[in-house]
Order: structure tokens, then sequence, then C-alpha cells
């Protein structure tokens, strides 16, 4: 990360990570090797040296690792995150994607609970977009993308949260979306707009866990 892997591939030898770590080369090589096989870097060899790059999954870590570090030395009063927005209706396009099976079957595996067919769209205020572009920069439960037939789904990043600090859920951060930062999307186990009766302009309240969450 020092040398620069999270924005773009590097060139770094076994004897210059050795320096950066301060450890011999042998050590060097062997972290390389299992960071690669955890998934957290890629590597290949060209004619010039080894070329290394983090992974998006190498970076959720790391953020992870940032969001600890942060706990610790700020201690439970690190920042929480939490909005209240508008609940207003969507193009319904929530149902169609959440009820593919690429996208569902992760979501259960990886957040614990089986999707309602839908999303809860909720628009926060101008104040919270700086807020909100934090919250996204800590780590995320990684729902990868897949093929179906023909067709490519992107992958999406998931958040988990508490509505009205009753139900769990998460907010759902597409690869590709229409929306802009004003919009949540908000994946659950229930029916939201039933289970609390909501209709366009209610507001809702989403807690976001200040805890670190392991990629999954």
């Amino acid at each position: 990360m020092r040398l620069g892997a999270v924005k773009v591939p590097i060139k770094v030898s076994t004897t210059e990570l050795s320096r950066v770590i301060e450890g011999s080369q042998q050590s060097a090589s062997r972290h390389l090797q299992l960071l690669e096989e955890k998934s957290l870097i890629t590597r290949r060899i060209d004619s010039e040296g080894g070329i290394v790059e983090i992974t998006e999954k190498g970076v959720e870590v790391l953020k992870g690792v940032l969001a600890d570090l942060k706990t610790f030395i700020e201690g439970a009063e690190a920042e929480a995150f939490i909005f209240e927005g508008e609940v207003f209706s969507g193009l319904y396009e929530g149902a169609y994607y959440i009820g593919k099976g690429g996208y569902r079957d992760q979501i259960r595996e990886k957040l614990g609970f089986d999707p309602y067919p839908g999303t809860l769209n909720v628009m926060i205020g101008q104040e919270d977009y700086e807020r909100r572009r934090r919250l996204e920069g800590r780590p995320a439960i990684l729902i990868e993308g897949f093929r179906n037939g023909e067709r490519a789904f992107g992958a999406c990043k998931c958040y988990p949260l508490l509505v009205n600090d009753l139900v769990e859920g998460a907010l759902i951060v597409a690869d590709r979306t229409t929306h802009d930062i004003g919009v949540m999307e908000i994946v659950s186990p229930v029916y939201l707009r039933r289970h609390f009766g909501l209709s366009d302009g209610d507001r809702v309240r989403l807690a976001f866990s200040n805890r670190s969450v392991s990629s999954a």
C-alpha cells in the first residue's frame, strides 16, 4: 500500500518489499504468496520483474483495519452513521434485480437473511452527502457480479444497517447505477413499506454500525 498498489499496478521486487516490511527477501516472498492465495492482491511477472496490484477485496480488508484502528483510538464514540430520509417510489427495478438468484443467494449467504424481492428507496438531504461518502469509505460486504445467459449483472457493495432501529437490512451500492448519492436503496428480509406502514414522503431512520464488517 505504501508503494501505491491501491491506485495502479506497481512493479516491485521481493528485495524492495523486504526493505519496506523490514524483513528478509524470503519473508517478503511468502507474504506475497499468502496475499495472492487469499485474493487480496494479483501479481504477474514480466521482463522487468513482478507487477502487483491490490484487489478490491484487499482494499476492503485495509478499510476494515483502518476502521478498527479508528475505533480503538477514538473508542466507542467513533463516528456512527445515522441518516434520516424520505421514502419515495422508484422505478421498481429492485424487485427484478433482487429476485435474481445470483444476487439473492449471495445476500442470503453474506448478509444472513433472505431478501424481500424489492428495495426501499430513501432520499437523504444534501447536508448528509459528505457523511454518505465517508460511509462508503468504510469496509463493505461484496456481492459479486455474475452472468445469466447472455446478460452480465454488475457487482455491488452492502452496508448492514437497522431500519427505524428495529429491522435489519443493508444499503446496496451498485457498481452500475442511475441513482445519485442522495438516494439510498435498502434491502431487507421484510416488505418495509408494509411492515412500517410507509407511504411516499414518510421519514425513516437508517442506523449503520460503527463496527467494521468482514468482507466475504
